[in-house]
This record gives C-alpha cells, structure tokens and sequence, in this order.
C-alpha cells in the first residue's frame, strides 16, 4: 500500500492557512518550468459533487484507454489518494481491484516535494512571493508528477472556489465542468449564490467548452436557481464559450436499484449502470457523460466508464452484515442526498429501518441543517455514536450528541466518545448485536478514520 505520510514541506506550510491568489503558484510553476503546460485536461468545480464527477470523468478517460491523472481533494485514508494515475482499461481494473492502485508513491513523493521545496526557497530568498500555500504546494507536486510521468489528460479537482484556486493556472482545459452550487466557504467566495456561483465559473477559459449541471436540478432554494442559471451564462458569454446544461428529469425518474447494490437509469437511450448509488449521482453521471462527449471519447467507453466507476465515502455500501453504509456529506444539501439514497438502496429493502447513527462533524457545518434533512427524508435515527474527528476544527462529541438528542430523543441509546477509532469499534459492536443499519457521516476528514477501521473489523469483506 502506498505511504500515506503527509510530506515535512506541506506539514509546514499548514500555518499559512488558505490564501487565494494565482501570484504564488505563477511564480513556483514558472521556476520549476511550467510543468502543467506539457499536459491535457479536464477542470472541475463546485460545491457538491466534484469528487464524484472527477471518479465518473478519470473512469471514462481510463475505458478509453487513456492514461489518466487524477488530482482530488482531501484525501481519506492515505495522503497519496490525492495524485493517482489509472493507465488505461488495465489500470482500471487494477483501481477496482485495489483502491490504493495508482497512488503516488512515496519515493516519487519525496522526489518531486524536494524540487518544490527547492524552488520555494528560491522564490521566498528572492523576494518574489510570500509563502505558498499547503495547496498550493500541493499542486506543484502533482503537475511535476503527471508532467514526468507522461500523462494523456489530467482531470483536475479545484480546491476551493475556482477563479483564484491554485489549479487554475492550467491553460487550454479540454473542458471545464461545474457541478451542483450551494452556500459554501461563503467567507471567502461571496455572500450571495451568484457571487459564488461567479467564483467556480471561474474556470471557464477562452476556446474550452464548459459542461454545467442543470441548475433547475440542483438541490437549492426555487429563488437561487435562476441565478445560478444567468450567472454561468453570463460567464460563458464573456469567455465566448460554448455553454451545455447537463441534466435530464427523465433519466432521475428512470432510476431503478437493484438488489447487488447498483444503480441503473436510461439517458439519452442509453440505459447506464453505476455502483456509485442515490439519484443525486446520476446528475454527476450525466454532466460527466457530456463532459466526456466534449472530449471526443467514443459512446461504449462512455458507458463502460460509468459502470466502472468507484469512489469511497460517498453512500458507500460497505458490508451487507450488518448493513454499513459510508457518507462523507457534510452540508443539508448532502445529507438530503443521503437521505434518499438510502430510502432506494438495495431495492428500498432499508427503507423505513431502524439506523445507528456513528456521526462526527467540523464545527462551522450546519448540523442542525443535516439532521432536519435527515427527518424529512424519513431516515428513522434511533440509536447514536458521536465522536470527535481528528482536526482543531472538530464539534466536540458530547457537544454533537447533544444536538441528535434534541431533535431525535433518543438518550437511551445515545453515546459520545471522543475517539473516533474507538467511537466506530463500539458502534459496530452493537449492530452485530442488534442488527442496526450504520450510517456512518458528517465529515470526508471522519469518513477515511472510519472508513479504516470498519475494514479491519470486517475483514475487509467490501462491496
């Protein structure tokens, strides 16, 4: 398994905190020679669905045997998930197989962090920039990384917002994407759903298509939607662009779930099959799809792509005894994905079933907003674990277990241990015992913790 310890040099740069601006990351790619420049790409932004979109579009690519860099963010369980290369049809099986399969490794890791590292003291001796940021540092590494190894395309994840985000120094994307918008980073990015939505259009760049999810299927407020509408295509107009809308109220009511865990839905014609479940994927499917046409890939990889596209944490159904299911949603709009989701998994069969909440959220989330989502989708939470994921900026597990309390009144089976290792060992203790359904969310940071210690337990018998 690749190392998953975080380089010293970004273990440094974690003081800087986020500071956006293009200024810094010019400056280090320029010294180090603009590697991003030798490369393909596809650039992904948004509020909800990124992940998603960047697993469905790095598939396709890989099925039609391209050899595909793929740079996400966070990581979950090891650092290295955040730069990987699929190489082609048979790199993908191997990923399927394996999900740590074309990770960085940690002898390439330690090679291009000391080119970066070098060229940073460079730039801070000679004055010109501040101190790059952890991310910043970040994509350095990996357009080193993914130039050095040849790459076909890179499909690219924006870290935060997108007009000021680190990754867009690339030029000449082959097509940007922006999925579904909502209220996030609002202190950075805007107070309002157009100034927002105006920072992740950000991406578009003169001569790229830009691929967007249908904003009148977002999960937003009936009053946003027509702004997100008018602002993307205000941006488009601007970049003299080709604009396409990616959605199809159809292919949502299509969808059917099968007894294996799979969902199936028909676009266009086509009937499709993904192991990535909830009807919320299926918008990311289709933006991907016509983000994928954009870039001239054939229809059967296309499909095959989607069918084999894997990504952990997100309503992933991780043992069937007892039934565990894995959600990194952190916001309302997530956790009402969620919320449906599981309502349709497995056939409906866990509709209506009692579920053992194993949850740990950041403090600035919205957590009143998660469980009232979690209510009206009819989740029927009876039992609960808190527990207190491993960053500063963490909600105390008692603090959380007080809140579920109030809206769910269950403190007979209520408990709040601080350490999440030992929170998730007790919960799935007692689902053995009792047969309880797991919904283990709240936070991706807490997804990867849990994530690695239920596959211990369960002896790693994933679906």
């Amino acid at each position: 398994m690749p190392e998953s310890k975080v380089p010293e040099l970004l273990e440094g740069a974690l003081k800087f905190g986020i500071k956006p601006g293009l200024e810094r990351i010019t400056a280090l790619m320029e010294l180090l020679g603009n590697p991003q420049d030798s490369f393909k790409s596809v650039h992904i932004a948004g509020t909800n669905g990124k992940g998603s979109v960047a697993t469905f579009i790095s598939s396709i690519m890989a099925a039609s045997d391209k050899t595909v860099g793929v740079f996400t963010s966070p990581y979950l369980e090891r650092f290295s998930e955040r730069i990987r290369i699929i190489d082609g049809k048979a790199g993908l099986d191997k990923y399927i197989a394996d999900d740590s399969y074309g990770e960085i490794s940690s002898e390439d890791l330690e090679k291009y962090s000391a080119q970066v590292k070098e060229a940073r003291e460079k730039l801070i001796a000679a004055g010109l920039c501040d101190e790059p940021t952890e991310f910043e540092l970040i994509t350095a590494i990996c357009f080193l990384y993914f130039a050095a190894k040849n790459i076909d395309v890179a499909v690219l994840e924006v870290g935060l917002g997108g007009r000021l985000d680190s990754t867009n120094i690339i030029k000449d994307p082959m097509v940007t994407v922006i999925t579904a918008m909502g209220l996030d980073h609002t202190g950075v990015l805007g107070n309002t759903i157009s100034e927002i939505t105006g920072e992740k259009a950000g991406i578009f760049k003169e001569g790229s298509p830009a691929v967007c999810f249908d904003p009148d299927l977002m999960i937003l407020p009936e009053e946003m939607k027509p702004d997100v509408r008018a602002t993307l295509i205000s941006k488009a107009e601007e970049k003299g662009i080709e604009l396409t809308f990616a959605g199809s109220k159809e292919a949502f009511d299509s969808a059917r779930f099968t007894e294996d865990g799979r969902m199936e839905f028909t676009y266009e014609g086509t009937l499709y099959s993904t192991a990535l479940n909830g009807k919320h994927q299926i918008g990311n499917a289709i933006t991907a799809i016509e983000a994928a046409k954009k870039c001239g890939v054939p229809a059967d990889a296309i499909k095959e792509g989607i069918a084999l596209a894997r990504w952990k944490c997100r309503a992933e159904l991780l043992s069937l005894k007892p039934v565990i299911i894995i959600d990194g949603g952190h916001n309302p709009q997530g956790a009402q994905s969620l919320g449906a989701t599981m309502n349709e998994m497995l056939g409906g069969s866990l509709r209506g079933k009692p579920v053992r909440l194993l949850m740990g959220v950041m403090a600035d989330k919205d957590v009143d907003g998660i469980l009232e989502a979690y209510r009206s989708c009819g989740i029927n939470i009876r039992s609960a674990v808190t527990v207190t994921p491993d960053n500063p900026r963490s909600e105390p597990a008692d603090v959380l277990a007080h809140k579920i309390n109030y809206v769910y009144n269950i403190s007979d089976d209520l408990e709040a241990v601080p350490d999440a290792c030992e929170g998730t060992r007790l919960a799935y203790r007692k689902s053995l015992d009792d047969g309880m359904i797991i919904l283990a969310t709240g936070s991706l940071y807490l997804a990867g913790q849990i994530r690695a210690t239920l596959k211990g337990l369960i002896e790693c018998t994933t679906i």
